[in-house]
């Protein structure tokens, strides 16, 4: 089986096109009726579903899986416990899962760079959710320790009252670029002539 695609998008680290790859690639396969269970990489197929939070994706994959695969290949099991915790929104939870496996090498790269991603997303979620948190909280939603959840917000612009424990946060002004759409220039530029006219 040619993996070809797939290799070169971990190797570029497009971690958002794997999912896509992995779904062409596993229809290919099945429209030529070719048994591919023991060589198809799972682990990648069902964390590039994950990294691009597409959970329902990964659950129907994972219901797909024969049960012998998922005994065989615990770093599956493992990624799967990822998908659970964000499925029931258990966000320390998904850091506990990442942390609590031994990844292989191929994998870990992949690992990495989504609990970056998904530190990214949290870090939203709080910003757009609150207003005040308490330290201990948001360590639990960034998955790291109170003493880093600290520092980490500080350098995003957040205050901290050291007596409660608390964080303020502060949203950052949202700067958008006006863009300029040639046909609305064209129909103002008309307008503004037919007033002078």
């Amino acid at each position: 089986m040619d993996f070809s695609v797939l290799n070169e998008a971990l190797a570029s680290k497009s971690f958002d096109k794997i999912a896509d790859i992995c779904d062409n690639l596993i229809l290919q396969v099945a429209a030529e009726g070719v048994p591919f269970q023991d060589e198809w990489p799972f682990t990648i197929h069902l964390l590039g579903h994950i990294y691009v939070d597409d959970i329902n994706s990964a659950r129907f994959l994972w219901k797909s899986i024969p049960p012998a695969i998922k005994e065989s290949q615990p770093e599956l099991v493992a990624a799967w416990k990822i998908g659970q915790k964000l499925w029931t929104r258990d966000y320390a939870g998904v850091y506990e899962a990442i942390r609590g496996f031994d990844w292989i090498q191929e994998t870990e790269v992949l690992i990495a760079a989504f609990s970056e991603l998904n530190t990214k997303r949290m870090f939203e979620l709080l910003l757009s959710a609150y207003s005040t948190i308490s330290i201990h909280d948001a360590a639990q939603f960034l998955g790291m320790s109170e003493e880093d959840v600290t520092n980490y917000v500080l350098r995003q612009g957040w205050t901290v009252d050291s007596d409660s424990q608390m964080l303020t946060v502060t949203k950052q002004a949202i700067v958008r670029e006006q863009k300029l759409d040639p046909g609305k220039l064209q129909c103002l530029t008309e307008y503004v002539f037919h007033l002078e006219h």
